[in-house]
């Protein structure tokens, strides 16, 4: 027995594959349902009713005919017949005269009156002789049987007797070639995977709100074109002619300025945000689709296949055909029989009567005329599996009908499964289309990004960077959320792993926006915001792994102030940088390069006349070519780090307007060079830190506005009394060397305010280094020291002592006089500390407000 549920659940089955199922696909199935029918009816007919009947053909068939029937002495067989439910008709034979005459036994009674009285009225023997007149043939029941099935083997045509099994078989064979593509594993799978996923599309709220906003864009252009018109109806249109968008025209401007200001569309369903359900799983349709497309792209079996079992179903109808049309005369009601068995029968011939054969030829002429009706839908089938290229698929129409212009055509089964489905319904198509547009995704993607990423949200990413200014900072988003520019009091806005940002004309509202990063972002602008970027942004970071992923744009932003490129470069796509471009940058003043440069590019001198700092960061790569900065004449600023210079670049020495040079992390091993530098009458900054200096030249005071030094991190083991003639000198740093001394010339600085001798062999301060009473900042840490003298009271100003990694016993009582240095700057062993006077640690402890002059 059957529930209730399991009954109602069969109404709900749908068949899986019906969407690609043709219109010839689905009449042929019908006509081979008609012809199981047919074959099945054939079948039971012939089961149950199906008989041949057999009559000898008597040797004197002529003299028995010229023989008066009414003779007495003439012979005749009274043969008499009696049926009725659960008897049988039973046979004897009566001889008079001298024949034998078989009769059907009757009552005796009856049959003693008829042989012993025939003294009866004439009326009655007139009546029995005319009941009793046929033809004689001595054959009993069994004789009959016998007889009739003999015959309805060797009478009766093959086609008679196997008709129904044939098209049977052969109308099986049909419907198996007709489904074979649904079963094969190979394309099975295929198919399966697209019918699933067509359906979530087709279903998707994603693809009802694409083509919707596709019918508002329409009659948003109809209401342009159309004055006049007062109802909104007229303009809801998806004709391909008014609705398709210009390729030219950027995706951001859909969704600009004019939507929001017409009030008719307020009145469209509002259907702008998605559930995050439905929004999760439009995404997850987007990748199914582009991996589905990329599998099925591969090949063309499904195609190769469904061609296959057409042909197969054509060359089945034309051989049904020839065979079958000649068997349908050979199908009659009677039939002549010479079953070569006188012997037990005493006839040779026998004509026989085929009581189905009427029947059977009128099913015959129904089944030819349904095959060829089949044979003719098999025949328009291949006429249009070769009509037209089925292995390509133009989304033309619906690219004209809607705004995603960017539906790429498919080829191969993917193609061919979408000719399929338009036999069905052409929406499915259309609904599929939607998701195999990139515009459509990132369309998706902004809206769930906007749902995602509220105004409230961003202002809470809102933070105060160090040069206290409001900055934002996203990180790994499928775009820019919209409420990012209504945070118009932002200064610095930073983009990292962005691949599809788009800033819309509404930047132009983020007034205090003059600093922007694209981190691996290839950002695209509109023109409205291109406009208000090249006028106010100031300074512009762009790191990238590509030269491609530099925006053109980049290079007409004729107010930026800083441009910081950082990506990997080499020699031969120098030139692809695009520094070229940057002749347009007339206001450029900083450069910054980070890359893996070999030389530095000759159209950077583009820039050269207002170019203030040229930074270049290298990876370890050699710099060799540096000719190119003698033309940078007004280059105050200049950084050649980490580029494996092994001297002084001579082209530095034409830079008459240098103020500070850095040549950081090198492998500078001399700088004899340096005499050079006294060329540079505004050169206050030499940065020799990080290399493999031995010893510093005296021809260093010629250096004579120099102001801060740095030479640490080099293999220097003394100090020359050269560089303490530099009077001008406020910074010195000479930590992690290997210097032993402090010269007593050291106490000649009186400018100094910073010196740094950190990780150095230092075990002795001489007294006069605390004659540098401007000193501000004194690094001792990490030496042998073993007592710091008492006179370090005298350094009125100190503000940051560092002592910690000597070998002191014990601090000097007079720290507590120099009034500006307090605990957080006084860098020392906690026990070395906690052993100072108490009224000591109590001034280190206090807080102080007051100012002091900076100094440099």
């Amino acid at each position: 027995m059957f529930t209730l549920a399991e009954v109602a659940s069969l109404n709900d089955i749908q068949p899986t594959y019906r969407i690609l199922k043709p219109w010839w696909d689905v009449f042929m199935d019908y006509l081979a349902v008609v012809m199981l029918m047919v074959a099945i009816f054939a079948g039971t007919m012939q089961l149950t009713k199906d008989q041949v009947v057999c009559l000898p053909v008597l040797q004197s068939t002529v003299n028995s005919k010229a023989q008066p029937g009414t003779s007495g002495k003439a012979d005749f067989t009274t043969v008499e017949t009696t049926t009725g439910r659960g008897e049988e008709a039973s046979m004897r034979t009566v001889s008079f005269g001298s024949a034998p005459t078989v009769t059907p036994d009757v009552p005796l009674s009856r049959a003693t009156s008829s042989q012993y009285q025939p003294t009866e009225s004439g009326q009655e023997v007139k009546k029995e002789q005319k009941d009793s007149s046929g033809r004689k043939t001595n054959l009993d029941f069994q004789q009959y049987v016998f007889i009739n099935q003999m015959c309805y083997h060797l009478a009766l045509p093959w086609y008679s007797k196997y008709f129904p099994y044939l098209v049977l078989i052969h109308t099986i064979i049909l419907i198996v070639s007709s489904n074979f593509w649904f079963k094969y594993p190979k394309t099975c799978s295929k198919i399966e995977h697209f019918v699933s996923i067509l359906g979530k599309c087709f279903e998707s709220p994603w693809t009802t709100k694409a083509l919707s906003e596709t019918a508002c864009e329409d009659s948003e252009e109809n209401k342009q074109r159309l004055t006049g018109a007062q109802s909104l109806p007229k303009y809801v249109s998806t004709s391909s002619d008014e609705g398709s968008p210009s390729a030219s025209t950027p995706m951001i401007t859909k969704s600009g300025f004019k939507f929001s200001a017409d009030k008719p569309m307020i009145e469209v369903p509002s259907v702008t945000i998605l559930d995050k359900k439905d929004g999760e799983q439009a995404k997850a349709l987007f990748e199914k689709v582009r991996k589905f497309r990329a599998h099925v792209e591969d090949s063309d079996l499904i195609y190769k296949l469904y061609v296959g079992q057409t042909v197969i179903k054509t060359v089945k109808f034309i051989f049904i055909l020839c065979y079958t049309a000649n068997f349908v005369n050979t199908i009659s009601f009677e039939h002549i029989c010479n079953p070569k068995v006188e012997h037990l029968i005493g006839y040779t011939q026998f004509e026989c009567t085929h009581n189905m054969a009427y029947m059977l030829k009128k099913l015959l002429i129904s089944y030819i005329s349904l095959i060829c009706v089949y044979g003719f839908i098999c025949l328009y089938t291949l006429f249009w599996l070769f009509r037209i290229p089925l292995k390509e698929y133009s989304f033309e129409k619906v690219r004209e009908e809607s705004s995603f212009s960017d539906i790429p055509d498919v080829k191969n089964d993917f193609a061919f499964l979408l000719h399929m489905v338009d036999q069905y319904d052409q929406l499915y198509s259309k609904r599929f289309g939607v998701f195999l547009s990139e515009v459509s995704e990132n369309k998706l993607r902004e809206i769930s990004l906007n749902h995602e990423w509220t105004f409230e949200k961003l202002r809470q990413h809102v933070s105060r960077n160090a040069q206290d200014k409001q900055e934002l900072h996203l990180f790994m988003l499928s775009g820019v959320p919209d409420a990012v520019f209504d945070l118009t009091d932002l200064d610095v806005l930073k983009l990292e792993l962005i691949p599809e940002a788009k800033i819309p004309a509404k930047i132009s509202q983020m007034t205090n926006l003059q600093e922007l990063h694209l981190c691996h972002c290839p950002a695209k602008v509109e023109q409205t915001a291109f406009s208000f970027l090249r006028d106010h942004l100031r300074c512009l970071h762009v790191k990238f792994t590509d030269v491609a992923e530099i925006p053109a744009w980049v290079y007409l932003l004729k107010n930026l102030r800083e441009l910081y490129l950082i990506g990997n470069l080499n020699s031969e796509n120098n030139k692809m940088i695009g520094l070229e471009s940057l002749r347009e940058l007339r206001h450029l003043k900083i450069l910054h390069v980070k890359s893996n440069l070999t030389k530095i590019p000759p159209n950077i001198t583009d820039v050269a006349p207002h170019l203030t700092k040229l930074v270049i960061h290298n990876d370890g790569t050699k710099l060799v070519v540096l000719n190119s900065l003698k033309k940078m004449t007004n280059v105050a600023e200049l950084e050649l780090q980490n580029c494996e210079l092994e001297r002084i670049p001579h082209a530095i020495f034409s830079l008459s307007n240098l103020q500070e040079l850095d040549l950081k992390s090198n492998s500078i091993r001399t700088i004899e060079e340096i005499i050079s530098f006294q060329h540079l009458k505004r050169l206050t900054c030499l940065k020799l830190w990080h290399n493999k200096i031995v010893n510093i030249p005296s021809s260093i005071t010629h250096i004579k506005n120099l102001e801060s030094l740095y030479l640490s991190n080099n293999k220097l083991e003394s100090l020359p009394a050269a560089v303490f003639s530099l009077q001008k000198l406020r910074c010195l740093d000479v930590s992690y060397n290997s210097i032993a001394l402090i010269p007593g010339e050291i106490g000649l600085l009186q400018n100094l305010q910073h010196f740094h001798i950190t990780g150095n062999k230092v075990d002795i301060l001489p007294k006069q280094l605390f004659k540098c009473v401007k000193l501000r900042t004194l690094s001792l840490g990490q030496n042998c020291i073993t007592s710091i003298p008492d006179k370090v009271s005298q350094l009125l100003q100190l503000t940051h002592l560092e002592l910690k990694g000597n070998c002191l016993d014990r601090l000097p009582a007079t720290l507590g006089q120099c009034q500006l240095l307090r605990k957080s700057g006084l860098v020392v062993e906690d026990h070395l500390f906690d052993a100072l006077p108490s009224e000591v640690k109590e001034v280190l402890n206090q807080d102080t407000s007051i100012p002091f002059a900076n100094g440099i």
